[in-house]
């Protein structure tokens, strides 16, 4: 077998025996939990007989292994559980949630990364002089402040003040692109500068790393110009550390994007997990959980095959 499908095939096993792990942490965590979830949906006038009916309509009475296997078994063939809340199926309130999740990721992403890239390649550029440092001080002090902070704070400047957008981020199917954007617009804002200093430093980090090598000084001695050098030298030797990097932030996008969805009322999967917590709405938790471990693992398994694909001594390990 070839090194590089083996050692693809060994993260994708990796992946897997971690999300199994995930899967059992979710439902013995929300088992864990106090209180009985019959008597959180009855109330407290319940009676015994109708407590113990819906334990059993619920499966509450069947040993944890078992009721392990049969979430386990349902989650993979696409049976998410009903909300306990609302009697709603839960696969079709995650897809709309998880859609607009993504698409807010997606726009995030699509700013944040290719800015990102470019600011890191600036600083390597102008390396210790103003642009480097201006640069540099502004990212660091985003990164600094609290998300919801940054939030409240564009929320003010941009949509109070200046009225341009609106705090509240609520869309739906019937609304159109334009209205859209504009209804996650300040979302967006505060994801992009949220994730942009990490990235950026990175990029500057990993670049620099490459600069001290000996065929970067052989360049320079033949007259090659900086950007050409970090265009043509640094940047393709530096773009697994930058791609780990950019993977992780995507993920936090996806993964990580509670704070936000529940500062500007987006109906995202944060908000949706938050709204369920409240409620003890275990079988919805553990969707969500399960589904967030999912995107998180998966993404820094594409981080990896990437690094192992950018990796030459890999693919040509003669």
């Amino acid at each position: 077998m070839h090194p590089i499908i083996k050692l693809i095939a060994q993260r994708l096993a990796l992946g897997l025996m971690l999300l199994f792990a995930a899967s059992i942490l979710i439902f013995g965590g929300t088992m864990m939990l106090p209180g009985d979830v019959a008597q959180q949906i009855l109330g407290q006038s319940a009676t015994p007989e109708s407590l113990a009916n819906l334990r059993a309509e619920l499966g509450l009475n069947d040993p944890p292994i078992t009721r392990y296997f049969n979430w386990l078994g349902g989650f993979l063939t696409g049976d998410l559980g009903t909300a306990l809340s609302n009697g709603r199926d839960i696969g079709e309130s995650v897809s709309f949630r998880l859609g607009n999740t993504l698409f807010l990721a997606f726009w995030a992403a699509a700013i944040s990364v290719p800015l990102a890239i470019f600011l890191g390649l600036l600083a390597v550029r102008y390396k210790d002089r103003w642009p480097d440092k201006l640069i540099s001080a502004v990212t660091l002090t985003t990164i600094s402040i609290p998300e919801f902070m940054i939030g409240y704070i564009l929320i003010y400047w941009i949509s109070i003040q200046l009225g341009w957008f609106s705090s509240v981020s609520i869309i739906y199917d019937t609304m159109t692109l334009g209205e859209k954007l504009n209804a996650i617009a300040i979302p967006v804002m505060v994801l992009t500068l949220v994730v942009l200093a990490h990235m950026m430093r990175m990029t500057r980090a990993a670049i620099l790393n490459v600069m001290q090598s000996a065929y970067i000084e052989t360049a320079e001695l033949k007259g090659m110009g900086m950007l050409k050098i970090i265009r043509k030298h640094a940047f393709p030797n530096a773009i697994a550390p930058i791609v780990n990097v950019v993977m992780l932030n995507l993920a936090y996008l996806v993964v990580g994007v509670v704070v936000i969805e529940v500062v500007f009322a987006y109906p995202g999967m944060g908000q949706y997990l938050v709204d369920h917590v409240s409620k003890r709405d275990v079988p919805v938790v553990q969707a969500c959980g399960l589904i967030f471990a999912a995107v998180y693992i998966g993404l820094n398994l594409v981080a990896d095959i990437v690094s192992i694909l950018a990796n030459p001594r890999l693919r040509h390990p003669k």
